[in-house]
């Protein structure tokens, strides 16, 4: 059964709430009484419709789940404690953003327009990432003498002194590591 606002117009905010506890399609009557004054609020906090938005709905929920924790005194009313959740939310929230927006700068165009095309980079990351899948699935020997001619730049001379074989070995050792190396990446590729 819908509710309007007349069903209850002259009952207390107290008494709705008391009476949504029983039948929560009730509570749409505390929503009407104070939805647009606590959207004006929180947006006068948060400057931005969508998060009073979110604030707001984050408010009536907790008003309508703690609803029995609220006790009436005296020079308090019920939209005091409503007002209370909401501004407390607000802040909550404002916090939060403002952490985030110290973290964060709107990026200029001229800015933007001098950063690097990072689709060479990307590129390169790819090539590199076949290259290091291919050697991998070469044997042990090949990818060891390929990684020291190629990657750490030592001679095939340094390579045979450093391995106690002779240069011509090497070299034989180097063509055969290449032609697995190469046959390994149109494999990946």
């Amino acid at each position: 059964m819908r509710f309007s606002s007349t069903d209850y117009e002259g009952v207390s905010d107290e008494e709705v709430l008391r009476e949504s506890r029983v039948n929560p399609d009730v509570f749409a009557v505390i929503v009407g009484r104070y939805e647009d004054a606590f959207l004006r609020k929180a947006k006068s906090i948060l400057f931005s419709q969508e998060d009073a938005e979110e604030v707001v709905q984050d408010t009536f929920t907790r008003i309508y789940v703690y609803a029995d924790r609220y006790k009436a005194q005296e020079g308090a009313s019920f939209s005091s404690w409503g007002y209370a959740i909401l501004t407390r939310l607000a802040f909550t929230r404002y916090k939060k953003l403002a952490k985030g927006r110290a973290r964060t700068a709107p990026l200029e165009p001229e800015t933007f327009e001098r950063l690097p095309d990072l689709s060479d980079f990307r590129d390169e990351l790819v090539v590199k990432d076949e290259v290091l899948v291919a050697l991998s699935r070469i044997p042990e020997t090949a990818r060891k003498v390929l990684s020291l001619q190629f990657l750490e730049g030592k001679t095939q001379e340094e390579i045979a002194q450093s391995e106690g074989s002779s240069v011509s070995a090497v070299k034989t050792r180097v063509h055969r590591a290449k032609k697995l190396f190469k046959d390994a990446l149109d494999k990946t590729s």
